[in-house]
């Protein structure tokens, strides 16, 4: 069978379901690359261009092969300018070659053309940054993700939306109360929904939502899949996540970052980890 990241981009089929084929192959895992300045120096490496270059080729060349998703980070790219973006177009590239479905963490959000050149960023077939999914914030109004979201459904790719994020701060617009009575997060939720409306096997409008959440107050239900980042150093485990995500288990895409990528340089450290949250998020899921 023909690896969905690695058929030719014009037949992809949508983000949704080479998602739900992934998970159901690999196991529900995303790791994030987020080449932290102490993770370059933990791992013996230089904080510079050579450093970022060894570190993410390492992750990629260890973990691409058996990895739901990868989430790499994109200002830990940005911060090195020009030469630190060459090497996220490389593992992009190299990473989506070897059957993993690559999520740009870059929660872009603005209006109109603005908008429209960061969905052609990662969301156009021919660009150099082009990956099976973004991340964006929705506080300029759901609609003006709309670039976005026609730019995906033209190029098969997915979007996740901020919806309840897991940082103090993001209580104060997210859990407001929209004209209309329910909390803000339930507007964009109920928007992600509208999207997704009857879509098999799985939509490609996703949520973000914080693993480390005690409780979502909100309808999580919305037929496309859940990113939940802050698995491990950020405080939440695998076994924890039914508790906050319920019925909807099936569609969560936990994200660990940290805790899996400090075992590196070492590439059996690195699957070793890897493995072992994979395991942890599959029993997760038959509890949910």
């Amino acid at each position: 069978m023909t690896d969905p990241a690695t058929e030719p981009v014009d037949t992809l089929e949508p983000f949704g379901a080479r998602l739900r084929r992934a998970m159901d192959t690999r196991g529900q895992l995303c790791v994030g690359i987020d080449p932290h300045a102490s993770l370059l120096t933990d791992w013996g490496l230089n904080d510079d261009v050579a450093g970022l270059e060894r570190f993410t080729m390492t992750v990629v060349a260890a973990l691409a092969d058996r990895t739901a998703v990868f989430k790499p980070q994109s200002a830990f790219f940005e911060r090195f300018g020009s030469r630190g973006i060459a090497v996220l177009e490389r593992a992009v590239e190299e990473a989506r070659a070897a059957g993993v479905l690559v999520l740009m963490d870059a929660k872009r959000g603005d209006i109109g053309s603005t908008m429209a050149a960061y969905a052609a960023t990662y969301l156009d077939k021919d660009s150099p940054l082009f990956c099976d999914a973004v991340t964006v914030s929705p506080y300029l109004g759901f609609e003006s993700l709309r670039p976005a979201l026609d730019a995906a459904r033209v190029s098969g790719s997915g979007v996740f939306v901020l919806a309840l994020t897991s940082n103090p701060e993001g209580a104060q617009v997210q859990r407001a109360t929209s004209p209309g009575g329910a909390s803000v997060a339930q507007v964009m939720l109920d928007h992600m929904a509208a999207e997704n409306a009857g879509v098999t096997p799985l939509g490609s409008v996703g949520a973000v939502v914080g693993a480390t959440l005690t409780e979502a107050d909100a309808d999580l239900d919305i037929n496309g899949p859940l990113l939940a980042p802050g698995i491990g150093a950020q405080g939440a485990m695998p076994a924890g996540l039914p508790a906050l995500f319920g019925s909807v288990m099936a569609n969560v895409v936990p994200s660990v970052s940290r805790d899996v990528l400090r075992h590196g340089p070492d590439v059996a450290g690195l699957r070793s980890a890897a493995a072992r949250f994979t395991d942890e998020v599959r029993a997760a899921v038959q509890l949910g």
